[in-house]
C-alpha cells in the first residue's frame, strides 16, 4: 500500500541556484539529492536554471538512483528550452530507468503563448515512449495562467501539470483557483506545488500559510483531487528558514500515513 510520502517530490535546482535575486538571507550549497534526502522525500524534480547543471547530465542524475522517481526538465527556468537538450534528457531517460517524466517549467510566456508549440509539443508527445516505458509530460501552471486563452489547447497535450500560487497572500485563493484548475483540465494529472520561500515577493514563507498549503495538499491527496505534492527548492533546504523546518517536520509526521 502506498503513504503518503510516495507521492511527494522535492523541486531540484543546482546548489547555490537562488543564492542572489531572491532575498535568499545567506548562500546554500545543498544539492538536489541533499534535499531530497534532508526533507525525507522519495521522488525529485530536476530543473535547469540558468544553464545549470550543463549538457550532459549524466554524472548529476547518478546520485538520484536511490530514489524512487526522477523528473527531469525539458524547459527549464524562465522558459528557457533547446533542441539539444530536449534530445538530450530523452537520451538520459534511456539509460536512467527511474526518470519517469519530463518537465517543463515556466512554460508560458509574457504574449501568453507556450514555449513550445502546439506542434512541437505533439512531436514531444510521440518520443515519451523510452525503453519499454512511457514518461509523463509535466508542465508548470501558476495561478495567473489560469485564465490565459490559449492555457487549454496546451495543456490538454500534457499528462500532469502543477498549480503553483506565486506571492504567498494569494494562498488564501487556493480552492477557488484549484476549482479554475480543474475545470481548465479535468482529464490531466494535478499536482500542488508548495513554495517554500515566498519568492513572489522576496521574502520568507509565513509557517502558517505553508501550513495551510501542506494540509490543503494532504487533503486533497487523500480525496484524490490531486496525485502529489512538490516542495521548492533544494537550493532553499540548508538555511533553517522555519517554513522549510517546519515543512521537514510535518513530512517526517504525516508521510507514513497510508493512502486511500
Amino acid at each position: 500500500m502506498e503513504c503518503v510520502r510516495d507521492r511527494f517530490w522535492i523541486w531540484g535546482h543546482e546548489a547555490g541556484s537562488h543564492n542572489a535575486g531572491w532575498g535568499i538571507p545567506k548562500p546554500s550549497r545543498m544539492t538536489p539529492a541533499e534535499g531530497a534526502f534532508y526533507l525525507g522525500v522519495p521522488n525529485i524534480i530536476m530543473i535547469r536554471y540558468d544553464d545549470k547543471p550543463p549538457i550532459p547530465f549524466d554524472q548529476y542524475a547518478i546520485p538520484f538512483r536511490p530514489l524512487k522517481r526522477v523528473v527531469w526538465s525539458i524547459t527549464g527556468a524562465g522558459g528557457v528550452t533547446s533542441e539539444e537538450e530536449r534530445k538530450h534528457v530523452f537520451e538520459l531517460a534511456s539509460r536512467f530507468p527511474n526518470i519517469t517524466g519530463v518537465f517543463m517549467d515556466d512554460f508560458f510566456t509574457g504574449s501568453g503563448e507556450g514555449a513550445l508549440t502546439v506542434e512541437e509539443l505533439q512531436n514531444i508527445r510521440s518520443q515519451l515512449s523510452v525503453s519499454g516505458r512511457r514518461l509523463d509530460l509535466m508542465v508548470t501552471v501558476y495561478t495567473h495562467n489560469l485564465d490565459l486563452p490559449s492555457a487549454r489547447k496546451y495543456l490538454e497535450l500534457c499528462d500532469k501539470a502543477s498549480l503553483w500560487t506565486w506571492e504567498a497572500r494569494n494562498l488564501v485563493n487556493m480552492e477557488n483557483n484549484f476549482e479554475k484548475f480543474e475545470k481548465l483540465i479535468p482529464k490531466t494529472g494535478k499536482l500542488l506545488g508548495c513554495y517554500m520561500w515566498d519568492y513572489g515577493t522576496h521574502q520568507p514563507m509565513p509557517v502558517d500559510l505553508m501550513e495551510m498549503q501542506c494540509n490543503t495538499g494532504l487533503y486533497w491527496l487523500k480525496e484524490g483531487r490531486i496525485e502529489g505534492m512538490i516542495f521548492l527548492a533544494s537550493c532553499i533546504c540548508d538555511l533553517e528558514l522555519e517554513a522549510v523546518e517546519w515543512t521537514r517536520r510535518w513530512i517526517s509526521k504525516t508521510g507514513d500515513e497510508p493512502l486511500p
